[in-house]
């Protein structure tokens, strides 16, 4: 075997030598080294050769000097020499060694600034992506100089813009930093001081740029801008306590987190064009808005005894805040917004209540009516903002603010409502009702709620309803359009507007889900109270063509949103209940409005019959309407709501196949698997004091119309007495039982079939009715027997502050038969 000889030390440079095999491992490992060295390619060497082996001696310079001039000499290299840079300065990073971070940034800052060519936009999105891992690290020394070198990017001036390049990250960050909560004052500064320079440094380069117009969008301006107010106002805190500061030098600007932002947002607004100045000055609005606007309501209470006019262009102000401010306002900002113009509102509806009472001479008449239009105009310009305030606040806060304009909607007959009405009167208190309810509806519009009990939560529902019972047709349609504002999630009503037979259903293309379990649970616990107030909703004397419309479309939005099949036989036996009531006429309705209920139950019934889609039921309501366009056409809806429709005379001698029949019903739903045995069952709505609280006679007119028909009233004589002849027949039937045994017995299988058929919720409610009704006359008499009878001392009267007795004489009071002897 040959033996090969040790090479002597001297020689070691030189590769590629064959060596003796006794040689040690060590020494062939950096023979190995030194040859992948070699290899390398000559700009990794470069960058390599610049780093020391201990960070503390800093970069190396004179290789430095030859990595600038490989990389000015050859361009082409400048990408690969950012990326070996990047790839070096993430893994010093990750491993903690700052001072090799220090040196790899120190020599990209010298590549930047020493090469301008073509070439370097590559080199820049190295730069950028080393520049973002530093400012994502979480050392503030790291972060610092991260921004220092953005900083001095941002400074170079390129040759051709850059088209595809983004800031998003930068701005994200640099916002982030203005905002920093570190525990150490200094460092604290520190970081917000260097947010501050790189907002600055974005902004320059932004707008220097020839795609400038990236910088100026809304999600950029709504970072940029509140960081830089957010150090505005700290130092803005300070001089408000220790008093006004001196006047700062250049260092002092470019060490105060303050001033440099103020400097900063000069610059941002000096910059901007006119059509970017929005995106620039509204985020600032959004911000302080709310300072604005206390200004702005403190205004409109100092001048509340201002004219009409002034008054309506303070709000139009407030309108165009609250237009910015609606979105970001919480708390008690906003119900002191809503307590304030819902209270000038009411002095609205005063002044203009005192307006019309107080005119008496002509010559003054066109001054109110001018003042009254004055009015008018200061109310919509609060119910406007009222409603663009209330639409433009997020879903739980708009629930609150419902809540809290329905506690201020006066009831006659209840104390429930927290605004003072003392001074309006009956005309003043309606207005103010139609103004609250307009208001209420403008804050409910696109209010979108996954649950019908979100949006209808029983402590809402009941004062809504309240309304709808009260003898005004305006104020029930108010109420109406917000129950369909709320109920409405899947915007159909559009597609139901206005009352008619509609052909073909599937033609609207009806949007509807699937009832979940809470809308079901809704339903039975409050189906009978909507059921109860759309029945006596169709009975009011004074009703028009909306409110017929609008209680149809009350009735097709319960059938999409919440019906199942227990809640469509309920309102199938409702509209039979308003057939009914129509041709008994109990209510002594017109005949307009009993031929009103009628096309109602029909366009009703049309539309129900095609949602369920039950065969023999179209047929049934098919076949009616046929009839009814041949024989009775003011029975329908397009008909009886023309301008000059012929109106029946009587609706008893009409033929039964004019009305939709009960057992037909029953025996085309019964076909199909419908539970039809509550349609047997007539419905009858309960009543209870809600009903007393909300017409027109109180129970102190009741009282009184009890009392004059008491025995001892003197009758007028043109009343005509209502005897009834008594003849042998008339004591024939009196005498004979066997006539009211049947009776007895068909009024038992009626109880039973009832008890046995009805759902629960009807027989609590009718017994619920009989106790309410006995105990209003129980009430009534007790009234009648407990009130004092009069003095011949007299009664104690107060007018206008004075005490006054109006003696009645012994001969004038009428005393009980029991008490004259």
């Amino acid at each position: 075997m040959k033996d090969y000889v040790q090479v002597p030390a001297a020689e070691l440079e030189k590769p590629y030598e064959l060596t003796s095999a006794r040689e040690s491992p060590t020494f062939l490992c950096l023979r190995v080294c030194c040859c992948c060295s070699a290899l390398r390619p000559r700009y990794k060497r470069l960058v390599d050769n610049i780093f020391p082996e201990d960070p503390k001696d800093g970069l190396v310079k004179a290789d430095m000097e030859k990595l600038t001039f490989y990389a000015v000499s050859a361009p082409e290299k400048l990408d690969r020499i950012g990326s070996y840079l990047a790839e070096r300065l993430s893994r010093d990073v990750v491993r903690h060694r700052s001072g090799y971070v220090l040196i790899a940034m120190e020599a990209l800052d010298q590549l930047l600034m020493a090469c301008h060519s073509q070439s370097i936009k590559p080199f820049v999105e190295s730069f950028l992506h080393m520049v973002a891992k530093l400012l994502e690290s979480g050392e503030p020394k790291l972060q610092v100089l991260g921004t220092n070198s953005f900083v001095k990017f941002a400074n170079i001036e390129e040759d051709t813009p850059s088209y595809h390049r983004r800031y998003d990250f930068f701005v994200s960050r640099f916002s982030a930093m203005c905002h920093s909560c570190d525990s150490d004052p200094e460092t604290r500064t520190e970081i917000r001081i260097a947010g501050i320079r790189g907002i600055q440094g974005v902004v320059r380069k932004t707008v220097n740029d020839e795609l400038r117009a990236t910088i100026w969008e809304p999600q950029h301006m709504d970072k940029i801008v509140p960081s830089l107010l957010f150090n505005m106002q700290k130092i803005e805190e300070v001089d408000s306590r220790i008093g006004p500061p001196p006047s700062p030098s250049a260092a002092d600007k470019e060490e105060n987190p303050a001033m440099l932002a103020e400097n900063c947002f000069r610059e941002l607004l000096g910059r901007a064009t006119f059509g970017n100045m929005n995106n620039a000055v509204r985020p600032v609005f959004a911000q302080y808005s709310h300072h604005v606007i206390q200004e702005i309501l403190g205004h409109l209470d100092a001048r509340k005894k201002d004219s009409p006019r002034v008054r309506a262009g303070i709000i139009q102000v407030l309108l165009e805040a609250v237009a910015i401010a609606a979105k970001g306002s919480i708390g008690p900002t906003v119900l002191e917004v809503f307590n304030t113009l819902l209270k000038h509102l009411r002095l609205s509806v005063e002044f203009e209540a005192c307006d019309l009472q107080g005119e008496s001479v002509s010559s003054a008449n066109l001054n109110t009516s001018s003042k009254d239009s004055d009015e008018k105009i200061v109310q919509n310009a609060i119910i406007q903002t009222i409603g663009f305030f209330g639409s433009n606040l997020p879903d739980y806060q708009r629930s609150e603010i419902m809540m809290f304009i329905m506690g201020k909607v006066p009831v006659f007959g209840t104390s429930t409502h927290t605004l003072d009405i003392s001074q309006l009167g009956d005309l003043g208190t309606r207005r103010i009702q139609i103004m609250l309810l307009r208001s209420l509806l403008m804050v409910t519009s696109g209010y979108k709620a996954k649950t019908i009990v979100t949006a209808l939560p029983g402590s809402f529902l009941d004062p809504l309803l309240s309304p709808s019972l009260m003898e005004d047709y305006e104020l029930r349609q108010l109420v109406l359009e917000v129950m369909h504002n709320l109920m409405d999630r899947h915007d159909n009503r559009a597609k139901l507007r206005g009352i008619r037979i509609i052909p073909d259903v599937a033609d609207l293309k009806i949007k509807r889900e699937k009832i979940c379990r809470q809308d079901t649970s809704f339903m039975k616990k409050n189906g009978q109270q909507l059921y109860r107030h759309i029945y006596l909703g169709c009975k009011e004397e004074d009703n028009v063509q909306k409110n017929y419309e609008l209680l149809y479309t009350s009735l097709a939005l319960i059938t999409i949103e919440l019906a199942n099949e227990e809640v469509v036989i309920d309102l199938i036996r409702l509209a039979i209940a308003l057939q009914d009531s129509a041709i008994i006429n109990e209510d002594n309705l017109s005949m307009f409005h009993r031929c009103g209920i009628m096309a109602l139950v029909a366009a009703y019934l049309n539309f129900v019959s095609q949602m369920i889609a039950v065969p023999a039921f179209c047929q049934h309501v098919s076949k009616v309407i046929e009839i009814r366009t041949m024989e009775a056409p003011y029975f329908l809806p397009e008909h009886i709501f023309r301008d000059k429709c012929m109106l029946p005379k009587s609706l008893e001698k009409h033929d039964k196949n004019l009305y939709f029949l009960t057992n037909k019903i029953a025996e085309s739903l019964g076909g199909s698997g419908y539970s039809v045995e509550r349609l047997s069952v007539p419905y009858v709505p309960q009543v209870t004091d809600e009903d007393r609280l909300s017409r027109r006679k109180s129970i102190v007119d009741t009282v009184s119309i009890q009392v004059d028909i008491l025995p001892n009233s003197n009758p007028s004589d043109d009343m005509v007495s209502n005897t009834e002849e008594i003849t042998f027949e008339a004591l024939k039937k009196a005498i004979d039982t066997s006539g009211m045994e049947e009776q007895e017995k068909e009024k038992r299988r009626l109880v039973i079939e009832r008890f046995q058929k009805a759902p629960f919720e009807e027989i609590a409610a009718q017994c619920e009715s009989k106790a309410n009704f006995l105990h209003d006359r129980l009430a009534q008499i007790l009234e009648l027997t407990i009130r004092p009878p009069p003095s011949p001392s007299g009664t104690l009267t107060i007018t206008s502050g004075h005490a006054q007795y109006q003696s009645v004489p012994v001969y004038e009071m009428k005393f009980p038969d029991l008490c004259v002897y």
